[in-house]
């Protein structure tokens, strides 16, 4: 009887240790699934239109170069097939200034710039790894990615959270050929 109730109790207090266990999510994670679930809009982004010219370690977009792991498959595919490209994160990094900034004497002087853009300007940064953000998904025609952009002006990394949309895509369809059939539909920087 001894017998029995030790290996109930053993049983019951080891439980946990087999049981499944859920990655918890960091608090900068939770903060992009709040984005997603109440700030989102989806939007259409353009490919790129000009002229792509892919190297080893980079990739050209006209006059701007993008640097990128070999090893990373996926941030290769992203900036070969044109979805994100210097010119797409310039325009965001400018609309999400005119947007979440309240200083109007900020605003005033970018307005008497020449080139309000070349504050903002992406050239010569380096992207990945880009990971499929499990956490957020949405389903099998809609993949979100996390993508880290590392620019030597700035002291630590940003995090960007893009959404891809392919709407003829199966739960069997491939990473590779997902991104090759879809289309940028949110960009999300983390703060």
């Amino acid at each position: 009887m001894k017998l029995w109730y030790t290996l109930s109790l053993s049983f019951l207090f080891c439980a946990h240790a087999f049981a499944q266990k859920t990655e918890k999510l960091s608090t900068k994670d939770k903060a992009a699934t709040e984005h997603f679930q109440n700030s989102y809009k989806k939007k259409n982004y353009k490919k790129f239109d000009g002229k792509i010219i892919p190297g080893i370690n980079e990739v050209r977009f006209d006059d701007k170069v993008v640097y990128y792991d070999a090893s990373d498959k996926t941030t290769a595919l992203l900036l070969k097939e044109g979805l994100i490209y210097p010119q797409l994160l310039t325009d965001y990094q400018m609309q999400k200034f005119i947007d979440e900034t309240t200083d109007r004497t900020q605003k005033r002087f970018l307005k008497l710039q020449k080139d309000p853009r070349a504050g903002f300007d992406v050239n010569q940064v380096k992207l990945g790894p880009t990971t499929e953000a499990n956490f957020l998904k949405a389903g099998p025609q809609v993949r979100r990615f996390k993508m880290i952009c590392k620019d030597s002006r700035f002291p630590n990394s940003i995090i960007y959270f893009i959404e891809l949309t392919d709407k003829n895509a199966t739960n069997a369809t491939t990473a590779e050929q997902f991104i090759k059939e879809a289309k940028l539909t949110h960009i999300y920087q983390q703060e």
